[in-house]
């Protein structure tokens, strides 16, 4: 039987981080780190079709913004409801800032950089062709994950991510996610903002994510630009799948070539549980 989706499960919040679960558990609102600051904020908006930002209120200039790629309707309606009934029905346990995960990967110590393989038993077997679907594409042709993670993000949970960028020493180039069952927005953000273009003060750009469309970061996107999803572009229940690839370390002539082929093989067999 599916679990219920939108069970209000344990809070899984550490240290600053909050959802609205631990907020009306402990009476507490959000903390002092996470309120608007009196700092200059410029917002941009994403133009797909030109891959420039635009000022929000159309009165300020555009810059390029290249490291965007989108796939809109990458899954059919079918497929997006497959693919979230096997998640349902396998265990989401919950994770910071109100959301719930699910992993197929290796267990990664990135302060130590430490890669345990043990429990990794490969990718789910549904996302087969989806990487197959993926490599149709001229800049994702050689694209091979070793990684997913499985986000659920609910408006009952508060659910959120804060801006960051991901690691890498393991992960590699391109960060590939499919958002599925509701439209949201990917905040992209420079605190130190943007000289070359005078701007002062931060920095933000959002990236409109359709349902069932696909996402890649990349180059200045991926390394540069950190990204965020905010509380408030959460207004259904969102899950959303990323894959991740090697970096050259773990990749043939890298130090960590042999691990890395290791990791790989056990990916491609697509026979994977939740970790």
């Amino acid at each position: 039987m599916a679990l219920d989706s939108s069970d209000v499960s344990p809070c899984g919040c550490k240290g600053i981080r909050r959802c609205l679960i631990c907020e009306k558990s402990k009476g507490e609102t959000q903390p002092d780190t996470f309120k608007p600051e009196k700092k200059t904020v410029h917002h941009f908006i994403y133009n797909l079709e030109q891959r420039i930002a635009v000022c929000k209120d159309g009165e300020g200039a555009s810059f390029p913004f290249p490291g965007v790629f989108l796939w809109e309707d990458f899954i059919t309606e079918e497929e997006e409801k497959e693919l979230v009934g096997h998640m349902d029905q396998d265990v989401w346990n919950p994770s910071q800032s109100g959301r719930r995960k699910q992993d197929y990967g290796p267990k990664v110590n990135f302060k130590k950089r430490k890669v345990r393989v043990a429990s990794f038993n490969g990718l789910p077997a549904l996302s087969q062709k989806l990487v197959l679907r993926m490599q149709q594409v001229p800049n994702l042709e050689d694209f091979q994950p070793v990684e997913q993670c499985n986000l659920d993000y609910h408006p009952q949970r508060g659910s959120a991510i804060d801006p960051h960028l991901d690691d890498s020493w393991l992960w590699g180039e391109r960060l590939v996610t499919l958002n599925m069952l509701s439209d949201t927005v990917l905040t992209m953000s420079l605190e130190q903002g943007l000289p070359e273009q005078g701007l002062t003060g931060e920095v933000r750009v959002a990236v409109r994510l359709p349902r069932r469309c696909l996402v890649v970061l990349y180059g200045e996107a991926r390394h540069r630009w950190k990204h965020a999803i905010h509380r408030e572009d959460i207004q259904e229940r969102r899950v959303c799948s990323t894959y991740r690839e090697l970096s050259a370390e773990f990749l043939p002539a890298g130090q960590q070539a042999k691990l890395g082929a290791e990791l790989l093989n056990i990916a491609s067999t697509f026979k994977g549980t939740p970790v």
